[in-house]
């Protein structure tokens, strides 16, 4: 009796090392290409929150750093028509150059590297337009070839006398 069971358990073992043998030859390597392509994916997921967070950051820093230039230059007033006939407009040329100047400190102390550029207009007698640009490295993103993003910035400030607004 013992010997029709080890036939039968030879029998069972040879198939089944025949079906275990031929998956294996179709399946050799998926897992190493799958595992390849998440970790692309999960490269790419980190670059995209990390540096996007960045840039964020950036055009936070670049809209911020427009508005105080634009009101640095607004509130440059030109006296002698201010003495003289009581109206109050901006000294374009004085304005411009506290702009700049708001800018050029700004870009020593707050961005240094040389991140910071800007450009200060004047717009009409009494407004000023500031654009501001930010570059800013990235961290992820570099390994695919992007090496820098750009935010910009701008802002308007328009030189305000007396009292203004509801009920005034």
């Amino acid at each position: 009796m013992g010997r029709p069971a080890l036939a039968l358990r030879a029998r069972v073992r040879c198939v089944s090392e025949r079906a275990s043998a031929g998956r294996q030859d179709g399946d050799r390597g998926s897992i190493t290409l799958m595992l390849a392509a998440l970790s692309v994916a999960l490269i790419a997921l980190a670059g995209i929150v990390i540096d996007g967070g960045a840039k964020l950051r950036a055009a936070e820093n670049a809209d911020a750093v427009a508005q105080e230039a634009a009101r640095a230059g607004a509130g440059i007033v030109n006296q002698s028509a201010a003495y003289s006939t009581g109206t109050f407009v901006v000294d374009q040329s004085q304005a411009i150059a506290a702009a700049r100047a708001y800018l050029a400190a700004a870009a020593r102390t707050y961005l240094a590297d040389g991140r910071l550029h800007g450009s200060v207009t004047a717009q009409g007698r009494d407004s000023i337009h500031v654009t501001v640009t930010v570059t800013e490295p990235t961290s992820v993103l570099s390994i695919i070839g992007i090496d820098s993003m750009q935010s910009t910035g701008a802002a308007t400030a328009t030189l305000v006398t007396g009292v203004t607004g509801p009920g005034a």
